[in-house]
Formats: C-alpha cells, structure tokens, sequence
C-alpha cells in the first residue's frame, strides 16, 4: 500500500467485467483506470475480448505522452505476453496480481463494483452498441460529476468555470449563480452543478 500511495498517479490499472443481454448474449466490459485520480480512462464492451483487442483497447486509453510508469492486471489468458510485451514496448512495466487475489487490484475491483451498482445493475441492455452508449454515459457522470470520498472529497475532472470550493460558504450558493439539476441514465442518478446567472 505503501508503493502504491506513493505512486499512484503513475500506476494504471485495468480488468473485465461481464454483463449479459437481453437475448442472454454474454459482454465483456472492459475498463481501465488511473489509480491516483480515481479517473476512468476508457471502458468499451466485446463478445468476444482477445489479446490483440484488449491491446488496442490499452492503446486507446494510455496516451503517447503519458507519464504513467505501471499498469495492474490479473492473470488471465486474455493478458498474454504478447500483450504484455507491447505494454512494455509503451514504457509502461506490468505488475501481474497474484493468483486468486482481486484484493491486489482493489482500486480497479472497486471502481468495477461502482459500475455495477449504478448503471448494469439497473439495466439490461439490447446489444453491444446499446451497451456502449449506457456505459459512454456513466463513464461522463463518474468522471465529471460524481464525488468521490477518497479525493476529499473530489471529482476526477471536475467542471472548468465552477467557484473554488475555498471561495464558497458551506450550504451557501455564491451571488451570482445558480443551482442546475440534470439527469444520467434516464433519471437513475443527478447532477447538480452550479451555473452562472444571465447578466
């Protein structure tokens, strides 16, 4: 725990999940995290995840100036050494979990828990393109909006042009603002943010 408080804005973390359609076709969710923000960096869903996919899918998500130094990964087949190899290729060392042991991924095992409590939990989706659209949403509101209790509260990215929390009196909304509401996932959750007053 030590190592990773010390670096965790350097450390990437990534796993699977599976959901299942209407037409009980199985999904495989994959996500990809930045353990020090709390940040999704890239979810996208496949019936069938390989090597090469997931590959890409790492690709997509890590930038090519990036300052990340690790990414965690379990030991499943789909994580091959090929894999693993283009990983390093990318100047990211891989740390494989132990065997039987989710709690050595635990930033990504809990981030994965939020993603079933508040989007697949409530949903079944039509197909993968549905799937797609469902978690592209939630992935906006976990990123943007959603506090999380380990950031001090904090968000990962949260909204450009928002009052300092230092600046604003607790329960106090700030002249010249107002309070919004909108919803994500047809309602299943809100966001609240402030918006400046038409002048």
């Amino acid at each position: 725990m030590t190592f990773v408080r010390n670096h965790a804005k350097a450390i990437v973390a990534c796993d699977f999940v599976v959901t299942v359609t209407a037409r009980f076709r199985i999904l495989y969710v994959f996500v990809v995290m930045e353990v020090g923000s709390r940040k999704l960096l890239h979810v996208n869903a496949t019936p069938h995840p390989t090597a090469s996919w997931t590959l890409q899918q790492l690709r997509e998500a890590i930038p090519s100036d990036h300052d990340y130094r690790w990414l965690i990964h379990d030991r499943s087949d789909i994580f091959s050494e090929d894999l693993d190899r283009s990983v390093q290729a990318m100047e990211v060392k891989v740390l494989k979990t132990p065997v039987n042991a989710p709690k050595a991924n635990a930033y990504c095992e809990r981030l994965i828990g939020s993603l079933r409590r508040e989007c697949l939990d409530w949903f079944i989706p039509f197909n993968e393109r549905h799937l797609r659209i469902l978690l592209r949403e939630w992935m906006a509101h976990y990123n943007g909006s959603r506090p999380h209790l380990s950031l001090g509260p904090g968000i990962p990215e949260p909204r450009q042009g928002l009052p300092v929390a230092r600046q604003v009196q607790r329960h106090a909304v700030p002249k010249g603002f107002l309070i919004k509401k909108g919803s994500i996932l047809g309602g299943l959750h809100h966001e609240y943010r402030l918006e400046r007053v038409a002048a």
